[in-house]
């Protein structure tokens, strides 16, 4: 699955440990989900869109 997670992170300035803490996972966990090695569990997905204020549809590209 794409995203659009390092863009919107980017957009923010934030470092991958900035979102990391944002979201209580570990900055690995922030760099394998937007690489695309990793597809997060639909609540941790729910807690991004939280996080960025947009809709899981706007981060996610199936």
């Amino acid at each position: 699955m794409n995203n659009r997670l390092r863009q919107m992170r980017a957009a923010r300035r934030w470092s991958q440990a900035d979102l990391a803490d944002r979201l209580q996972v570990s900055r690995q966990t922030v760099n394998a989900i937007e690489t695309g090695r990793h597809d997060p569990s639909l609540p941790l997905a729910f807690k991004i869109a939280e996080v960025f204020e947009t809709k899981i549809e706007d981060l996610f590209i199936p």
